[in-house]
């Protein structure tokens, strides 16, 4: 047994030696697991094909408008063409692996416990691919849809230019419904807001200054993420915008207030949802991967996503067809910058 010296004492693996007694270590067949997974937004938005690398499509940017004149003196007046501007969304790509060694597996199923680890892990590794998707849509560091400027997404919070902000003494909830009704009035566009994105703690300071105003909040059921969630809703313009607490979304801005010594940047974001997808190429899904054995007869599995995300709605009728993407502005989102 000297082999087994490396152990140490084996009599240390029991709980108990006695008189008619050996206990050894059991452990419960379930696994706790309070691991974070999917982020809201990308449970909720639209997934669909990419035409190609890059992804295109067309924005209705202005349509042709009558003039009233002399019913009696009808003159042709040419006004300003319809406008459609092209538009380029450049694929990204997600990539995990997970090695599995034969003797360790081996070893579990042969003692009956945990057998089921490989799929759970499999699993876990294609979640966490979407789970770092989720964190990219808001948080993503490209700065460039058609030239990128690194592997990660061009983030929501970086696509979308229109901003306000609710100064530390203001009302957080009229501020977000006078944003709303902003987006509401636009001549221009159709523009229908959706949802209010928050990270849980702004959320919970837009339900203290309800409580300080003794009123209640209306709540909604969002029937389209895992699990169902209950959430609260803003009365606005648009009607009952659901408040969707969303983990990914940043806690604050990292050295307190950009504007105010000691306070504190929170982002909420307002969103017209049917405006935002998620575009893919082969599958909406992380693809697995068998690589088969390596060296050491372990085997690999490789899960892939290869896809992008856009928040539709940047548009300038009077901008030339070269433009960059930076000269557009967003009608149809808000990210707003509350101090607190």
């Amino acid at each position: 047994m000297e082999h087994l010296s490396r152990f140490g004492d084996m009599s240390a693996a029991a709980d108990f030696l006695g008189p008619g007694a050996i206990e050894t270590p059991r452990y419960e067949s379930e696994i706790l697991d309070m691991v974070r997974r999917r982020g809201y937004l990308g449970q909720r938005i639209r997934a669909v094909p990419a035409t190609g690398q890059p992804h295109r499509y067309f924005e209705q940017a202005r349509i042709v408008s009558g003039a009233f004149q002399d019913p009696r003196a009808l003159t042709f007046t040419p006004g300003p063409d319809p406008t459609r501007r092209e538009r380029f969304v450049t694929l990204k790509a997600i990539y995990s692996a997970i090695n599995f060694g034969i003797f360790d597996v081996e070893v579990t199923r042969q003692q009956g416990q945990f057998s089921m680890l490989v799929a759970k892990d499999i699993t876990d590794t294609v979640q966490g691919t979407l789970r770092t998707s989720d964190k990219a849509i808001w948080n993503g560091t490209d700065t460039d849809l058609i030239v990128p400027t690194t592997f990660e997404y061009v983030g929501g919070l970086t696509q979308i230019n229109r901003t306000a902000s609710i100064a530390s003494t203001a009302s957080i909830i009229d501020g977000l419904k006078a944003e709303v009704a902003s987006l509401m009035a636009s001549e221009v566009f159709d523009v229908r807001p959706t949802a209010i994105y928050v990270n849980p703690v702004l959320g919970d300071l837009i339900d203290q200054e309800e409580r300080l105003n003794h009123r209640q909040m209306p709540q909604t059921v969002l029937n389209n993420v895992t699990g169902g969630l209950t959430v609260n809703g803003l009365s606005t313009q648009a009607g009952l915008l659901p408040l969707i607490p969303d983990w990914s979304l940043p806690n604050g801005a990292t050295g307190g207030s950009t504007t105010e010594t000691g306070k504190t940047d929170y982002r909420a974001v307002i969103l017209s949802e049917a405006l935002v997808e998620r575009v893919y190429l082969t599958s909406p899904e992380p693809r697995t991967f068998v690589l088969g054995l390596e060296g050491n007869i372990a085997t690999r599995y490789a899960v892939v996503l290869f896809d992008s995300v856009v928040f539709k709605g940047k548009a300038n009728a009077t901008q030339s067809q070269g433009t960059t993407e930076s000269g557009l502005t967003s009608y149809s989102h808000t990210v707003v910058t509350i101090i607190r």
